[in-house]
C-alpha cells in the first residue's frame, strides 16, 4: 500500500502554464492535461422554451425500500418537455428535515447549452416538489453546490463565465429554499464545492469552497471561507497539492477534509485543523496519498463531455466503533485491470494518516461495464450509503444505466448485495447541445435511509429526481448479533383494513414496535414499553392510511427486527 505523508506548512507554488496535453504512464492525460480540458463555457446564447412546448406525465416510482419524483416539474406537477436539467445537489433542512432543496443547471430550451440555476424545493420529505423558477434568470450559471446550516439557511453556491473569467456567488435562503437574497461574491473557479460545519465548536457555521486551480478566479488560490454565515468570503488561498473533481468534509472536531484527484493516479486528502479558526491563517497539516487502484477520467463514452464521476468524502459522525473514520470513493479507471469504471472505496481510521486497501463495492464479474457517478454518504448511525449508475443489466453494446445501491453497516468491512433500483435508462437521449449527464450525484444520508439528487432520461430527456432509500427494507438483514434472539411477523399480508403483528422476545426489557412510511417515518407506535419476555400479540388498524408499502420495526435494547408489510385497497 502506498502512502505518503508531507508535514509542514509552506504550500508549493503551482505553475500555471498553456495547456498542452501531456501523458501520465497509465496512458490517462497528466493532471494539468485534465484539468485544462475539462470546464465550463457559455459558448451559446440563451435561448427561450419553445411556444406551446407542452407536457407530459412526470415519473414517479414507488417501491418496497424506494421511492422515487422528478423535481424539475411545472405547477401542475408534470414533466415540462423541451427542457434539460442535470448535475443536481441536495440540502436538507437541519432545522425542519421534511424541507429539501435540491438545486441543478437548468436548460430551458434543448436547442442551446445556455444553461442557469434551477431549483426546488419540499416541504413533505421529497415527495412533491414546486419548481418556481431560476435564482438570476438570464444569467449564465453552472455547477450548483448546496448546503445548510445548523439554524436552517440554505445556501446555493453557483459558477459562473465570462470569457476565461470563472466567479462563484453563494446565494443564501431563510424560508426553506422559496426565496432567495441576491448573493454574494465567493471568488471561485470551475468545479467548485461547498461545505459547512455542523459542529457545536469555534468553526460552527463555517463554509468552505474550493475548486480546480487552473480556471481559479484569484490566482493563485483556489479555496476560500466564510465565518459570518455568508455574509462574506475571504480572500482566496492554495491547497496542498493541488487537488481537483472532488468534495470536501468537516470532522467531528471541526476540521477540515478536501478530497481530490491529484498530481498521480489515486486520490489526496488534504487535511487543516485551524481553518475553524476565524481569522486564521489557514493551514494545511496532512497531506496523504489515497490508493484505490485508479484515476478519475474525463470525456469517455459514457458521459463524453463530462466526468464519469467526481471523488466522495465523508465521516463517520456516531458513537459507534467507526468514530472518526474517514472514508472516500470513487468511479476511476481501474490500473489492475482494463475495467473504465468500478466504485472504489478506501477508509481512514487515524485522521488519514494512512489508508485501507482499495476495495471494490461493484460486485459484477465483467471488466468493460461502467459504474459511474459513484457516490458517498455516511449516517449519523455510521451506515455507509454508497450508489452509482451501472451499464452491467443494460443491451450487449449500449450504455443503458440503472440505479444501483449498497451499504455497509461495520465501517466498510462488509457490504450488502448490490441492489438495482431502478429500470435502466439511456443516458444520451436528451442532450441541451452538451454531450453529457452532468459530472456528479448528491446524497445526503440519515438513520433510517438516504436522499438522493440525481438525473436520469426515463421520460426520454434529461431530467433531476429526488430518491428515498430505506435500507431496513430491502432485505438485507440488520446485521445485529443478537437478531435471532427476536422474531416478527404479520398476517395477513398483504392486507386490506387490519393485520395482526406477532412478536417474541427471549429477554426481559424495553419494548418498542412501531409501523413505518416508506420514508423511515414514524406513523403508528404499537407498543412502548417494558415487557417480560414472551410471546405477544397486536392489531395494526390501518384506518385512513393509503395503500401501498410500510414496514414495521420492533425495537429492544438488544437488537432490531424489520419487516415489510403492503396494503392493499
Amino acid at each position: 500500500m502506498k502512502n505518503v505523508i508531507f508535514r509542514g506548512w509552506i504550500v508549493s507554488a503551482i505553475m500555471m502554464a498553456a495547456p498542452v496535453l501531456t501523458f501520465s504512464q497509465n496512458g490517462s492525460l497528466s493532471p494539468d492535461g485534465m484539468m485544462k480540458t475539462h470546464n465550463e463555457v457559455p459558448d451559446h446564447k440563451y435561448m427561450p422554451p419553445d411556444a406551446g412546448r407542452g407536457a407530459s406525465p412526470a415519473h414517479k416510482v414507488k417501491n418496497t425500500g424506494f421511492f422515487t419524483s422528478q423535481v424539475n416539474v411545472a405547477s401542475n406537477g408534470q414533466n415540462i418537455l423541451g427542457d434539460a436539467a442535470n448535475e443536481p445537489s441536495l440540502t436538507v433542512d437541519i432545522a425542519h428535515p421534511n424541507r429539501m432543496v435540491i438545486g441543478w443547471r437548468q436548460f430551458d430550451n434543448v436547442l442551446s447549452n445556455f444553461r442557469q440555476a434551477g431549483y426546488a424545493f419540499s416541504i413533505d420529505s421529497g415527495q412533491t416538489w414546486t419548481f418556481p423558477g431560476l435564482i438570476e434568470g438570464g444569467i449564465f450559471r453552472s455547477d450548483p453546490v448546496l448546503g445548510c446550516d445548523t439554524s436552517g439557511s440554505i445556501y446555493y453556491n453557483s459558477l459562473t463565465a465570462n470569457g476565461s473569467l470563472y466567479t462563484c456567488k453563494v446565494f443564501k435562503s431563510t424560508d426553506g429554499g422559496v426565496s432567495w437574497d441576491a448573493g454574494v461574491d465567493a471568488h471561485g473557479g470551475d468545479k467548485q464545492w461547498m461545505t459547512i460545519d455542523h459542529t457545536s465548536g469555534t468553526g460552527s457555521g463555517n463554509i468552505y469552497a474550493n475548486w480546480t486551480s487552473y480556471y481559479s478566479s484569484c490566482l493563485p488560490g483556489y479555496f476560500t471561507r466564510s465565518s459570518d454565515e455568508g455574509n462574506s468570503f475571504e480572500s482566496c488561498v492554495a491547497v496542498a497539492d493541488n487537488p481537483y473533481w472532488g468534495t470536501n468534509t468537516v470532522g467531528n472536531n471541526g476540521e477540515l477534509y478536501i478530497v481530490g484527484a491529484g498530481q498521480n493516479d489515486g486520490l489526496v486528502v488534504e487535511r487543516s485543523t485551524n481553518a475553524k479558526i476565524p481569522g486564521s491563517a489557514i493551514q494545511w497539516d496532512l497531506s496523504s496519498y489515497v490508493d484505490i487502484d485508479g484515476y478519475i477520467t474525463s470525456q469517455t463514452p459514457i458521459n463524453p463531455e463530462g466526468l464519469v464521476g467526481q471523488a466522495s468524502i465523508d465521516v463517520d459522525r456516531s458513537n459507534g466503533p467507526g468514530r472518526g473514520n474517514i472514508y472516500v470513493l470513487a468511479s476511476v479507471s481501474r490500473i489492475s485491470n482494463p475495467d473504465p469504471a468500478d466504485v472504489m472505496f478506501a477508509k481512514s481510521t487515524d485522521g488519514g494518516l494512512s489508508w485501507s486497501a482499495p476495495q471494490r463495492i461493484n460486485t459484477d464479474v465483467s471488466t468493460s461495464n461502467y459504474q459511474w457517478f459513484g457516490t458517498l454518504s455516511v449516517a449519523p448511525n455510521g451506515r455507509i450509503d454508497v450508489i452509482w449508475l451501472d451499464t452491467r443489466d443494460g443491451p450487449a453494446g449500449s450504455d443503458h444505466s440503472a440505479l444501483y445501491y449498497s451499504f455497509s453497516t461495520n465501517q466498510g468491512a462488509t457490504w450488502s448485495a448490490n441492489e438495482k433500483l431502478s429500470a435502466s435508462f439511456d443516458p444520451h437521449v436528451g442532450y441541451p447541445q452538451q454531450s453529457k449527464m452532468g459530472d456528479y450525484f448528491n446524497m445526503i444520508s440519515d438513520n433510517l435511509g438516504a436522499n438522493l439528487a440525481w438525473a436520469n432520461t426515463f421520460n426520454g430527456e434529461e431530467d433531476v429526481y429526488f430518491s428515498r432509500i430505506v435500507p431496513q427494507i430491502t432485505g438485507v438483514d440488520d446485521h445485529q448479533p443478537t437478531l435471532a434472539a427476536l422474531s416478527l411477523s404479520g398476517y395477513p399480508n398483504p392486507f386490506r383494513d387490519k393485520t395482526t403483528i406477532s412478536y417474541k422476545t427471549t429477554e426481559p426489557g424495553w419494548v418498542k414496535l412501531v409501523v413505518c412510511n416508506i420514508y423511515g417515518q414514524e406513523i403508528r407506535t404499537l407498543v412502548n414499553k417494558t415487557q417480560p419476555a414472551g410471546s405477544y400479540a397486536q392489531v395494526f388498524q390501518t384506518g385512513n392510511l393509503p395503500a401501498g408499502f410500510y414496514f414495521c420495526r420492533l425495537s429492544t435494547n438488544a437488537a432490531t427486527r424489520t419487516i415489510n408489510l403492503v396494503r392493499v385497497q
